[in-house]
């Protein structure tokens, strides 16, 4: 279909472009910008006039809770909730069940998410089987299935030799690692930062020291086998600082920061609010100023959804009893603009945290952008509109977030996936 989308302001990070042009696709396809291609003739218009365009957006986490988790969301619900995040494009995390070790595995959630044509899904292949840490998986079978990075989820590779053949295996190749640093012995039974806040309460805490030692070895064996490293979810100051020095040493890693971690910290779990209780724990004030500075310069390289839907049963147990995670595709948008509105960063540059960027560490080339002839993944949004999500408007099946009943800027009116609308 070819499509006109006019009126708009047309942001495109990646490009460097932001100006008030049309946008024209053909077969599915950026066709061209400013002016028509030659012989156009538009099979459906959008008027854009007051709203954004922008490549759809790049998630780098977002469990989709199939195949093995049923229960707490569907594939089907979560791309939609996808589609009304304006999100066209999504990492899977290994930590399904059965564990996402085998290409079959792999290929039969590929074949469910293209069947349902809407974000395109890359899963995020196993490290080590069943996630157990002890022996490597068979990684280039993996990628050929459809992997475009390995990870072990939330849980740590104990034995460092392990961590550090499959790291030498991934670097051989070519292939990305993406590992979420947390000390499994220092972070044991902690639900919460290690603060005043979990004193208080009474909670486990979890250390900032559970993250940076982790973290220390994970950057000293990319060191060593000269990987390509992705952090997820930093979470720290401190972190941040560990970081800085591995690059400065020049060890090739990237990371990532959750949403919700750029907005609230340990003093929102209040009186115990479990739908505060997430993996790495919402951390002190000052950690979140940290994370937000380095966001705006650049030193994290991107944001995500960290998505973890989960049912009502598990979010209504007792803080420290309760299921970790929290719903977030619908609300990556909104976070990014107001965290943006709020440091008063230019629109362009919060975008480019969760298209371009995020689009380069998952080695996408044909997304996260909108040049010339590269899919037409798109989304349309009006930025000054104020949405209040409620357990009702939320199309993901967990209606596990804090930010219900708080007003937050940013509403998608259109997403579309390969020049096709899929909402609006």
């Amino acid at each position: 279909m070819n499509i006109h989308i006019r009126n708009g302001r047309l942001i495109d990070p990646a490009n460097q472009v932001d100006t008030q042009q049309d946008l024209f696709i053909v077969d599915g396809k950026v066709a061209a910008m400013g002016a028509a291609p030659a012989g156009f003739k538009a099979e459906r218009e959008i008027d854009a006039a007051g709203l954004i365009v922008a490549p759809g957006l790049v998630d780098l986490s977002a469990r989709l809770r199939e195949p093995g988790f049923e229960h707490k969301a569907t594939l089907e619900s979560e791309m939609q909730a996808a589609m009304a995040g304006g999100i066209t494009r999504l990492a899977c995390p290994p930590d399904t069940d059965p564990v996402l070790d085998e290409p079959g595995l792999v290929e039969m959630l590929c074949f469910r998410a293209k069947k349902l044509n809407c974000a395109h899904v890359y899963p995020i292949g196993a490290l080590t089987t069943k996630l157990e840490g002890k022996r490597i998986t068979e990684m280039a079978e993996l990628v050929e299935a459809g992997c475009v990075a390995f990870s072990q989820a939330n849980t740590p590779v104990v034995d460092t030799q392990v961590l550090m053949r499959a790291m030498q295996y991934a670097a051989t190749f070519g292939f990305r690692v993406w590992l979420q640093p947390q000390d499994p012995h220092l972070a044991r039974n902690g639900v919460a930062h290690d603060g005043e806040v979990a004193s208080r309460l009474g909670l486990t805490g979890i250390p900032v020291e559970a993250e940076t030692i982790a973290l220390e070895t994970q950057l000293a064996l990319a060191r060593l086998t000269g990987v390509k490293l992705h952090i997820t979810r930093v979470s720290s100051a401190a972190a941040l600082e560990c970081i800085e020095r591995a690059r400065a040493s020049g060890v090739d890693v990237t990371c990532d920061v959750a949403a919700h971690h750029l907005h609230l910290t340990e003093m929102d779990i209040g009186y115990f609010n479990p739908q505060c209780y997430v993996i790495p724990p919402l951390r002190s004030q000052r950690d979140r100023a940290a994370l937000r500075a380095a966001l705006a310069t650049g030193r994290i390289n991107a944001v995500c959804s960290d998505h973890t839907p989960v049912d009502d049963d598990a979010k209504q147990a007792p803080f420290a009893e309760s299921e970790a995670g929290m719903t977030g595709l619908e609300l990556l948008l909104s976070l990014v603009l107001k965290w943006a509105q709020e440091d008063k960063l230019p629109l362009t540059d919060a975008l480019a945290r969760v298209t371009s960027n995020a689009a380069a560490i998952m080695g996408i080339t044909k997304g996260g952008h909108l040049g010339v002839g590269a899919r037409a993944d798109v989304v349309i949004f009006d930025a000054r509109a104020e949405r209040i999500p409620t357990r009702e408007s939320l199309r993901s099946q967990g209606k596990n977030t804090p930010f219900l009943g708080l007003p937050l800027p940013g509403t998608v009116r259109y997403t579309l996936v390969e020049g096709r609308v899929m909402f609006g």
